[in-house]
């Protein structure tokens, strides 16, 4: 659903591009309480990355339309809504800097979109079937998949009225809504199926790692009498030591990223090649008629693929790992930063409180 340059016009653009910066620096505060261990921010690098890769997956809905993950559900559940924010933006930036996907005018646009309407929808309703579900990890897994399945739908609605606001062209509004929202209920059942499979992996394996599932392990219960009563509290298990901890995250981020790698560098190249929802709707509707060339064209690495290297697997193989690695590069240096920005002024308090 990445929105080109044209499609809407440069006042409302502009005004997406003031709420897409206002949610940034909310959700910088917010990333701040989120990453709370050293662990967290190349683990939040590493599921911007994994969102990236996941992403050249375009996967086919119906006759010559395809979808692809927007992965709003995804990043929230995994590390949080503000950290999730921040996820997509720096995946949507990557993606319009270095391989002209998404408008650069239209990048405060396709965050709002892509990255903070589907991160607070999926999320509160992630929260809220969490709140009435069985902590168990099967309901935590099916929460997150109808979080992911209705977060689409909402964000081509809301696409929707963007255009309505500031169209380029003139197409009645009824009908890009129902054609957009309509395609997009099927791309959201790709959407849930991925989050669902990659939550409930990930729970299966390091449910302390999902910032969606804290507090998931139910309260032992006994029963006595015929009544219910809670078990007695078990002694605190041991400590790991330090460098245990961090064997066992360095472990799960290797693992991510071959993953990501593996996705974006091979599996990649069996992806749908048919346009995706919005492409489509354009297409078939007209809203394409004003689209204006992406302003990082002449990229080296435009349209996930190396200039000059003729062999199309070869070249878009290794557009994708090049992709993954400036992801997660850049997505772990700005979560580090984030991070920093936590524990810093945390540790100066702290010792002109000892002084």
């Amino acid at each position: 659903m990445h929105v080109p340059d044209g499609f809407i016009n440069a006042p409302v653009s502009a005004v997406a591009g003031v709420v897409a910066a206002g949610a940034v620096a909310v959700s910088l505060r917010g990333a701040r309480r989120e990453l709370g261990g050293e662990r967290a921010a190349p683990l939040a690098g590493l599921v911007a990355a994994f969102v990236f890769a996941v992403q050249m997956l375009n996967f086919p809905v119906a006759a010559g339309t395809s979808g692809h993950l927007l992965g709003g559900a995804l990043a929230a559940i995994l590390v949080g809504p503000c950290t999730g924010v921040l996820c997509i933006a720096v995946v949507l930036l990557m993606q319009g800097i270095l391989f002209a996907d998404g408008g650069l005018t239209a990048l405060g646009i396709n965050i709002t979109v892509m990255g903070v309407v589907t991160v607070v929808v999926a999320y509160a309703l992630f929260r809220g079937l969490t709140g009435v579900l069985p902590r168990t990890r099967r309901s935590t897994t099916a929460a997150a998949f109808v979080a992911a399945l209705v977060s689409v739908p909402a964000a081509a609605l809301v696409f929707t009225l963007i255009y309505a606001i500031g169209g380029t062209t003139d197409v009645p509004i009824g009908k890009v809504l129902t054609a957009m929202v309509g395609v997009h209920v099927l791309i959201g059942i790709g959407e849930a199926v991925i989050t669902a499979l990659t939550v409930g992996a990930v729970l299966a394996v390091r449910p302390d790692l999902v910032h969606g599932a804290s507090g998931l392990a139910a309260p032992l219960k006994l029963r006595v009498d015929g009544e219910l009563v809670d078990a007695p509290a078990a002694a605190p298990a041991p400590v790991p030591a330090p460098a245990a901890r961090t064997r066992s995250t360095r472990n799960v981020w290797a693992t991510g990223l071959v993953a990501a790698l593996l996705l974006a560098g091979f599996v990649s190249y069996y992806a749908s090649a048919s346009p995706d929802g919005l492409e489509k709707v354009a297409a078939d509707k007209g809203i394409d008629e004003k689209i204006k060339e992406h302003g990082a064209a002449d990229s080296p690495l435009a349209d996930y693929g190396v200039k000059d290297i003729a062999d199309a697997r070869l070249s878009g193989g290794l557009a994708g790992v090049i992709g993954v690695g400036a992801t997660v590069v850049v997505g772990s240096g700005v979560f580090w930063a984030v991070h920093r920005r936590r524990t810093v002024p945390e540790t100066a308090g702290t010792s002109h409180g000892t002084a």
